[in-house]
């Protein structure tokens, strides 16, 4: 069932989670989105939509300036080669598009469905910005939250450290 932004909201409420929401212009890129997001104290975050040899599903949430190492990425969260997802299946899992990934999409995914990965340096951040199903908002919420509120909709997310590229 797709509870959407409605429901993402209404859950911050039940469980009184403190956040803070910062709406925007429309931001597709990190580069658009270092634009809007200078503004806003917190760790800001870049997506990736997976599928791995087997057909199981991912999402990793990572630094926005981080390089994943996507050749080392499937020993660092336990599956075989990865490569980017389609977007009709993020549509179909998530209920979102591509623009607009965010972990806090679970809300919409059936527990099983994706595997949401969350970089043990975001886990541990007061304030990591993610988007609230839109690319149009911005909500701040500490990386503890984020676990949180994916195992109040029967996830079990994963934290790991993920791999990335030296800078050359």
């Amino acid at each position: 069932m797709m509870r959407g932004e409605a429901g993402l909201l209404a859950d911050l409420g039940v469980l009184a989670i403190p956040f803070a929401a910062h709406e925007h212009e429309a931001v597709f890129t990190v580069a658009e989105s270092d634009a809007v997001h200078a503004a806003m104290p917190g760790a800001h975050t870049k997506n990736l939509f997976l599928k791995d040899k087997g057909g199981a599903f991912w999402l990793v949430t990572v630094p926005s300036d981080a390089r994943v190492h996507l050749k080392g990425l499937p020993a660092a969260i336990g599956c075989k080669h990865v490569s980017f997802g389609k977007a009709e299946d993020m549509e179909r899992l998530l209920g979102i598009t591509p623009g607009s990934v965010t972990p806090l999409a679970a809300i919409n995914a059936a527990p099983g469905s994706i595997t949401i990965v969350l970089d043990e340096t975001l886990a541990v951040v007061g304030t990591v910005n993610v988007h609230p199903l839109r690319n149009t908002a911005t909500l701040g919420l500490s990386g503890a939250t984020i676990l949180e509120l994916l195992r109040h909709w029967g996830h079990q997310p994963l934290v790991a450290a993920i791999p990335v590229q030296e800078e050359t």
